[in-house]
């Protein structure tokens, strides 16, 4: 979808660009408008290396999931060469959806319209009476050309990443700072399995589900459990700007089963995270956790202004972890993200308030949410920039 210029809701972002000391939040359309939602779907998102799902969502060879990002109809799949690769769901001929739930591809892809035929690599294979009763080629159909619309992505941190504009730097490049930040635990992430995903259906603008993820500001009153022993002045804040910001703390106490023992530590680590552990955004829509012993990895899937779909997954140090304890971290976690579901359909029903302003920060407290905000103003603005230069 592309917006020209006068189509847009006017929001003036000048003051969310401003220093954290001066800076007022995203107005509350970029909360509540169904224009402005459209809008940043192309300069925020798919401009974007935005996260779309897990490769543990296809563990073996032939397994697709259909997945609605956006709108837009796309389709995980690992192929019989073991690649995750993600494709626009819809067959070349008519646009028809290929595959309408998760499932196993035995032999290939079969449009269910006309029957023209996909393998699990996009290729097409197969376009039978394409030229006629019995006759599956027609000079006019190259098949060769009319495999399935790949769509740009990388794999990190078992994370599958698209760029759907196709013009974002490389991923290194792209999250080179953030990849930096974190090389010690550039290991292997062995997925928790079923016991270790959550999906939660939040009423509220993906934005807000990054910005309350972002400070340790609120931790007294929302997570009273979490502060009694990693309390608020154990945590510091992380910033970079342009890229991610987020939390961290230095007190992290382990998870431990009935006979005191807990999950496996992470190889290689420095003793700095015997104690530490760390909470980052990476922008746009990608939450992640890193600890000693096991990490998560939450993605933001926005299905309207005013809804989104948290679907969060726990990966350890090892493949084989106590099944018990595994419950017990997931239970843990549960309530922690849950806490914060009223908070943020709280202040999605506050964007309704004509006279609110998009708020003040704290310097001291808001600086990583003052930093997503900024960023997200920057893509916008410099999206309409490009918009009235081409005029």
């Amino acid at each position: 979808m592309t917006l020209h210029p006068t189509d847009l809701a006017p929001t003036d972002l000048d003051s969310v660009r401003r220093p954290v000391e001066q800076a007022n939040g995203l107005p509350n359309a970029h909360y509540i408008d169904p224009v402005v939602f459209a809008e940043e779907r192309e300069a925020v998102l798919f401009r974007q290396w935005a996260g779309l799902a897990v490769t543990a969502d296809v563990p073996e060879e032939g397994d697709a999931k259909p997945i609605t990002f956006l709108g837009m109809p796309l389709l995980l799949l690992r192929g019989r060469d073991g690649a995750v690769r993600v494709f626009q769901n819809i067959c070349r001929h008519r646009g028809m959806i290929l595959v309408d739930e998760a499932r196993k591809i035995e032999g290939a892809i079969r449009c269910p319209y006309h029957s023209w035929c996909y393998g699990t690599d996009g290729r097409l294979v197969s376009t039978p009476h394409v030229g006629g009763p019995g006759h599956n080629t027609h000079d006019a159909i190259d098949r060769a050309t009319l495999g399935l619309i790949e769509v740009r992505s990388h794999i990190w941190r078992d994370l599958v990443w698209i760029n759907v504009s196709g013009d974002a730097p490389a991923f290194e490049e792209a999250m080179a700072d953030v990849m930096t930040r974190w090389a010690e635990f550039e290991k292997p992430l062995y997925h928790g399995g079923s016991d270790s995903i959550l999906t939660l259906e939040v009423a509220c603008n993906w934005k807000l589900a990054v910005e309350n993820y972002c400070e340790s500001y609120h931790l007294p009153w929302v997570h009273p459990g979490l502060n009694s022993y990693s309390r608020l002045e154990d945590h510091y804040n992380i910033e970079h700007p342009g890229r991610f910001s987020g939390q961290g703390t230095e007190v992290y106490r382990q998870v431990t089963n009935e006979n005191d023992e807990p999950f496996p530590d992470f190889d290689d680590i420095s003793d700095r995270w015997d104690t530490a552990a760390e909470y980052i955004a990476v922008y746009p829509n990608v939450l992640l956790g890193v600890h000693r012993d096991h990490a998560f990895a939450i993605v933001l899937l926005p299905e309207g202004p005013a809804k989104t779909v948290e679907h969060i997954h726990l990966y350890y140090a090892q493949p084989k972890t106590d099944s018990g304890l595994r419950q017990r971290n997931t239970q843990l976690w549960k309530t922690v993200f849950e806490e914060d579901i009223f908070v943020v359909e709280g202040m999605q029903r506050g964007r309704h308030a004509s006279g609110f302003d998009g708020g003040r920060f704290s310097p001291a407290m808001d600086s990583p949410t003052h930093c997503f905000h900024d960023w997200v103003a920057t893509q916008v603005q410099t999206c309409r920039d490009m918009a009235k230069a081409a005029e």
